[in-house]
């Protein structure tokens, strides 16, 4: 039989992802494992539509897909992301319909469920039929019995495609709102004092109801709040996995754009950060995760350490726990206060309003006390995982 592999990583041929892979094909010879690139070329699919059709025809001709990748920030790679993106705006869901699915991850194993959980989402919304995730340590490939695991991985795979064995949904569809928010009349404004507040967005013109809900929010301030749009910044491209950060916390991309300038400048003089963005997929945009991960230059240190962050976003995030807990658990490991969410679910203009106002209390009130909420298993257990793996 014949399975796509959709390869996530960067480094293309040469990453780690990849080399399980080839393992697998060895093991597997009588299949055909066919690799696309995605990552890398991101720029190339994004642009060329006959490169974007190709790899959609490959998939329908194939019997199944292998979504391989590394965890890249609690998700799968930027460009990746965007790669999925494309999938939906191009209409080309119909071609994965009905066809069997599996995700292969490499990491240290630091919030890999949440990166699966995001895949198997997909698949489901794609109408695919998911039969398991794998996810290996990057070493993993050097130890038999994880070799062993692998193989068995793969064989299950295989006879579900070969057998045509049913499997279970994990998601439910999501149910967006067809509602237009319209912001009210504020109450008595807060003054932030000698507090700074940033609040970041990746926010489009047809988003009508982030930016609203963004200039309510700012309205409930008494002097004016910074906003960065996120798509106004040059930012060339997504973290490239090189690790060149990796000596001195120096990117590959210092100097050839504003990311850097802008995260050092901008982020980490802030007190209080507001990220406003709208569900795309399961997920924020890729441009949202581009900044997640283009952050990497710093390394595992972190660097919103005593900040307060709280989140206005357009969409169903009640739908989705696994972005909400990706949210919640980026904060706590940035030993930073997740102060609150506020989305225009509801479809009620005047609760949002309120809620609006509120999280611009809560922030400045937790920003003036001092208040960090103790870390749950998603801070603690981030942090001893990263301590374990780079001290031992």
């Amino acid at each position: 039989m014949k399975i796509t592999v959709l390869n996530g990583s960067p480094k293309g041929s040469t990453s780690v992802t990849l080399q399980y892979v080839h393992y697998i094909q060895k093991l597997f010879p009588q299949h055909e494992l066919k690799i696309r690139n995605i990552s890398p070329r991101i720029k190339k699919i994004e642009n060329n539509a006959g490169v974007f059709r190709e790899i959609i025809n490959e998939i329908d001709t194939s019997d199944g897909v292998l979504w391989a990748t590394p965890v890249y920030y609690l998700l799968v790679p930027a460009n990746y992301k965007r790669f999925i993106e494309l999938i939906f705006e191009r209409n080309a869901v119909n071609v994965f319909q009905n066809k069997y699915a599996a995700s292969l991850t490499t990491s240290i194993h630091f919030f890999d469920h949440t990166a699966h959980n995001y895949l198997n989402a997909i698949c489901d919304d794609l109408n695919m039929k998911y039969v398991s995730s794998f996810s290996a340590d990057m070493y993993d490939l050097r130890k038999p019995k994880e070799q062993a695991k692998l193989r068995l991985f793969a064989e299950n795979f295989f006879a579900t495609i070969e057998n045509n064995i049913p499997v279970t949904k994990t998601h439910l569809k999501m149910h967006r709102q067809n509602f237009d928010y319209v912001p009210g009349n504020g109450g008595s404004k807060i003054n932030a004092g000698n507090k700074n507040v940033l609040i970041v967005s990746d926010a489009e013109n047809h988003q009508t109801n982030l930016l609203r809900m963004i200039e309510r929010f700012k309205g409930a301030f008494a002097g004016e709040i910074e906003t960065v749009n996120l798509r106004e910044l040059n930012i060339k491209g997504s973290c490239q996995g090189c690790i060149r950060c990796g000596y001195d916390n120096r990117c590959v991309y210092e100097g050839k754009d504003d990311f850097i300038d802008f995260y050092n400048e901008k982020i980490k003089t802030a007190d209080i950060l507001v990220w406003a963005g709208c569900i795309k997929d399961r997920y924020l945009s890729a441009k949202w995760k581009t900044f997640f991960d283009r952050s990497f230059y710093n390394g595992h240190t972190p660097t919103l350490i005593g900040k307060q962050v709280g989140f206005i976003i357009s969409g169903p995030l009640s739908q989705i726990p696994n972005l909400r807990q990706i949210l919640d658990g980026y904060v706590e490991l940035q030993q930073a206060n997740p102060a609150g969410f506020v989305t225009d679910e509801s479809g009620d203009s005047k609760e949002i309003n309120l809620l609006l106002e509120n999280l611009s209390h809560r922030l400045v009130w937790s920003a003036q006390t001092g208040y960090i909420r103790p870390a749950t298993f998603l801070g603690v257990g981030g942090t001893k995982l990263f301590r374990d793996d780079i001290w031992g």
